[in-house]
């Protein structure tokens, strides 16, 4: 048993679109950063050292977590990422939620807590947060990387619904993540997460920020990322934009930085409908203005609700120009409400009512406005009479986005946890497929 309980461990939940991290026992992460990592390969690596070490001050050169790997350099962090240079590719370690690269997973955990926390993991135990299908090669190879190279005292993995259900005080509820790579709803039963019922769709946040993407450029709308452009003041109050050609930015971190802005489009104005959407009804419905950091104000009309909408109707993509890639995706994807029936109809036939009565809403994308109503009366409808359909959201925005962490954060801080982390000693002892036994 881990005997430390006055140092506070350290809860870290890796998503597919934002790293939040921070102390148990606090009501928010202290760490919140994008989840991606700017690499730059080679030689090329040699010359923007020369170019960055002239342009940037000593403070943000701190910032940046830089490890030669094969010639390879790493940029983890918001600050390192907001500086653009050239060549320099955006990569996520994650593939539909479970990771494909260990190596940028290292350096975004050693960001976090050598820069963000700036602690000594040997000093802390580490609980980790997980995606509830992780296989059992991928906890085994987290155990090993923070037991041999951060040389943890002890460590816990704990399933992401499981964390939301504890965040919101329930021990049963049917939690529905909406996070930026995926969507997946997954019923949790006195703590435990029912695998068999767990259903996922890679319709997330970031996929709406695309749909939103292509359809402004659709409309011949240019987003200019903030880098692209100088402005120059010509009267007081007056801009001139000017374009700053930059030949070696890669299409990657210009995707990137587009997605920054448009996604922030989508937070501030995008609403789901409260029916279905249909181009009729919704053409001439009021605009919604919105400008953008080079100056021209976007006037934004049907999209606000027909990009949300995607989430309950993911047929509605294939309506959206530049969106064809997806369009041998779309028919086995199925929206939102009939997503969370499939996956109670999979339960047991007892916890079922229970289930219906507690929908839990988590991630960054169900802050989206109307989400929830739109999702309790479409649930209302389809499912069986005999069900009370009850959808459970925090009115608080941050307490959506991080429900995982602060779960976490309580479940790490508890008394009567303490017994349960997964110490070195036992990892000495019986090797990382141990943590199947302990952390179930």
């Amino acid at each position: 048993m881990y005997g430390g309980d006055e140092v506070s461990a350290i809860v870290v939940d890796l998503g597919s679109h934002t790293c939040k991290a921070g102390y148990a026992g606090e009501d928010a992460p202290k760490a919140v950063f994008p989840s991606v990592v700017g690499a730059v390969e080679g030689i090329e690596a040699m010359d923007v050292d020369a170019d960055s070490a002239k342009s940037n001050s000593e403070d943000s050169k701190a910032n940046e977590s830089e490890k030669e790997k094969g010639k390879r350099k790493l940029y983890v962090g918001s600050q390192a990422l907001n500086y653009r240079r050239d060549h320099m590719e955006v990569l996520s370690p994650m593939k539909d939620g479970i990771v494909s690269d260990w190596d940028l997973v290292d350096n975004i955990w050693d960001h976090a807590f050598r820069n963000c926390l700036m602690i000594d993991p040997k000093e802390h135990p580490m609980l980790l947060a997980e995606p509830p299908l992780n296989t059992q090669q991928q906890r085994e190879k987290a155990a090993e990387l923070m037991f041999e190279k951060y040389k943890v005292p002890a460590l816990f993995m704990a399933k992401n619904p499981v964390l939301t259900s504890f965040a919101t005080g329930r021990a049963t509820s049917l939690v529905v993540d909406c996070g930026g790579g995926s969507t997946t709803i997954s019923p949790v039963h006195d703590g435990y997460v029912l695998q068999k019922a767990v259903v996922s769709s890679p319709l997330g946040g970031e996929f709406l920020t695309d749909c939103l993407l292509k359809s402004l450029e659709s409309k011949s709308i240019k987003i200019r990322p903030r880098y692209s452009f100088k402005r120059k003041e010509v009267r007081a109050g007056e801009f001139q934009v000017e374009d700053v050609a930059l030949p070696d930015t890669t299409e990657s971190y210009k995707l990137f930085c587009q997605r920054m802005i448009v996604g922030d489009i989508k937070d501030s104005i995008c609403r789901v409908p409260d029916t279905p959407y249909d181009d009729k009804s919704y053409s001439n419905i009021p605009t919604t203005s919105y400008e953008l950091p080079d100056g021209q104000t976007l006037e934004i009309g049907s999209d606000r609700f027909k990009v949300p909408d995607v989430m309950f109707n993911p047929s509605i993509v294939q309506t959206i120009p530049g969106m064809e890639k997806y369009a041998d995706m779309i028919p086995s994807v199925r929206g939102l409400p009939h997503m969370v029936m499939e996956s109670v109809n999979k339960c047991d036939v007892d916890i079922r009512r229970e289930l219906y009565s507690s929908i839990l809403l988590a991630g960054g994308t169900s802050s989206m406005q109307q989400l929830k109503e739109r999702l309790e009366k479409d649930l209302i409808e389809e499912s069986p009479h005999s069900a009370r359909v009850k959808v459970l959201a925090s009115g608080n925005t941050t307490e959506r986005r991080f429900s995982v962490w602060i779960g976490g954060s309580i479940l790490a801080s508890l008394g009567s946890f303490q017994q349960m982390w997964f110490s070195k000693s036992e990892y000495e002892e019986h090797g990382a497929s141990y943590i199947q036994r302990k952390c179930p």
